[in-house]
């Protein structure tokens, strides 16, 4: 059986179109906490819940953490995690071809069950790496570089799907090939970052991943 390249892909911004969703949260959270920096989301993008605390609150007390950790937490398990444009047909199709598929996610494990039943997306993955599995988040290259060791792929050998600076420097500095998604910024300040650049999935086929 012929072996394709290893599919990794991001969750929100990618799979999900949750950004301007997080966006009205932490915009919101930067002015009740008055972290006096403007679009605090745009600083945040890609990265993990305990790496925003640590770098942006780190003179907070414990109980102002803990306070902020939880208010995320609610927030996510309440909000919407609506279908990136043709997100999980693209997936369906990778998988129907055989191509061995990753999620790689700032976000925790409880978001992404929640997302997998939804979507019922339960047999295509073949790893799933979360903040739970790491302990230095995106832009940091660990958390690719765990999902190829997982599927036991070398990084030259993965392509990856990823909206945000932060993931996508993640992916470059593990030597792997990324795609990325102007669904958080604009494909402007993409390009000389990525491989490729594409709005979304819709429409994409087989032969598209082939030519990646």
């Amino acid at each position: 059986m012929k072996q394709f390249k290893t599919a990794l892909f991001d969750f929100d911004g990618v799979i999900v179109d949750t950004e301007p969703i997080y966006d009205i949260f932490w915009n919101e959270a930067a002015k009740r906490y008055n972290t006096g920096k403007d679009n605090f989301a745009d600083l945040i993008k890609g990265t993990t819940l305990p790496d925003i605390i640590s770098r942006y609150f780190a003179d907070r007390t414990e109980e102002e953490k803990q306070m902020i950790f939880n208010e995320c937490f609610e927030y996510e398990r309440n909000m919407e995690l609506p279908q990136m444009p043709g997100s999980i047909d693209f997936l369906q199709l990778l998988k129907s071809n055989n191509v061995k598929i990753g999620l790689v996610t700032s976000s925790d494990n409880a978001k992404i069950e929640r997302a997998i039943s939804i979507y019922k997306l339960e047999d295509v993955f073949d790893t799933i790496v979360t903040a739970d599995r790491i302990i230095k988040g995106k832009p940091d290259p660990m958390c690719y570089l765990l999902a190829a060791s997982d599927l036991c792929v070398s990084p030259d050998n993965c392509l990856v799907f990823e909206d945000s600076f932060a993931g996508i420097q993640a992916g470059t500095d593990a030597g792997m090939r990324v795609i990325g998604l102007s669904t958080t910024n604009p494909a402007d300040l993409l390009r000389d970052k990525v491989y490729q650049v594409i709005p979304n999935f819709e429409g994409l086929t087989f032969e598209d991943y082939l030519r990646w």
